[in-house]
């Protein structure tokens, strides 16, 4: 048996993102997205929901660009001038070094998991900007705040031992840096694991999609679709048109938004799922089973 959760990251980042992600939906296979409780266009995003109820709501938990959710003056190991402190590369130093307050992770999670639900979304997952929850220092509060919220689904954000085939890897040169360095972060599965099990949160098998973020073409996705493995797994999404408000955000994905919102709403993408045999299910469908 193949499931897959097609998810869309960055849910109230833009309006053009957010109406990337309703059109993948409703047009395409995206059967869920996480929500930015931080983000510029959050409150067109919770409208927008009321438009798409079969769309499965989670918080992609930010901890890194932008500003929080919290008094940055109570989380003062996260923040620097009322904003988050960190790029990813000093945010994974400090996690791991112990230099980030437990305390202070769980309340701005929890303040951004609430202020979703207090918007009347029911929030179906949680997972995290960038994917920080991979770390074992922040998973640990994540996932204490999320079960204070309620909320019992989280991303597994390790992928399986070869996501794509050789063949594929080696005709493009631009993954390979981003797939040594997830594989490098992989060493951090089992204790992820572990701890998902001990506090008895339901997720899936992993990730597919990371290794192609900013560069998912029809190609990559055909690749991917027909190599998910068995068993439940998540493939990771970020739509969007390209409009000025993208351009004025800090982010790096732009024109590739563009370009995934094109790929997930071909027709091809759901026949080259139906054919072999992957059935598309949403979060709300996996913590309900």
């Amino acid at each position: 048996m193949k499931r897959l959760i097609i998810n869309a990251d960055d849910f109230g980042f833009t309006s053009g993102v957010n109406r990337a992600i309703a059109d993948a939906h409703t047009r395409g296979v995206v059967t869920s997205s996480t929500l930015m409780a931080n983000g510029r266009a959050f409150a067109e995003a919770v409208e927008l929901t009321k438009t798409v109820p079969r769309l499965s709501v989670g918080c992609h938990v930010v901890l890194i660009d932008g500003e929080p959710v919290a008094e940055p003056r109570k989380i003062p190991s996260l923040t620097q001038d009322g904003r988050f402190r960190d790029g990813l590369k000093s945010f994974a130093a400090r996690a791991l070094t112990g230099r980030m307050d437990a305390a202070e992770i769980e309340a701005e999670a929890s303040a951004q998991i609430r202020k979703i639900q207090s918007a009347g979304i029911a929030v179906s997952h949680i997972d995290t900007h960038k994917h920080t929850h991979l770390f074992p220092p922040v998973l640990r509060p994540l996932l204490g705040a999320a079960a204070r919220c309620g909320v019992k689904a989280v991303r597994n954000p390790f992928g399986p031992k070869f996501p794509l085939r050789s063949s594929q890897l080696l005709a493009r040169p631009g993954l390979w840096t981003r797939y040594t360095e997830v594989k490098i972060l992989g060493r951090f599965a089992g204790k992820f694991r572990e701890a998902v099990d001990r506090e008895g949160f339901t997720t899936t098998d992993g990730t597919l999609g990371i290794e192609v973020t900013g560069t998912l073409d029809e190609t990559l996705f055909r690749a991917i679709a027909e190599s998910v493995p068995d068993g439940t797994w998540e493939f990771v999404c970020h739509p969007g048109y390209n409009d000025a408000d993208l351009r004025s955000a800090r982010t790096r994905l732009r024109e590739s938004r563009e370009m995934e919102l094109k790929v997930l709403t071909l027709p091809a993408a759901r026949e080259v799922l139906a054919r072999d045999g992957v059935e598309l299910i949403s979060y709300r469908d996996l913590v309900s089973a």
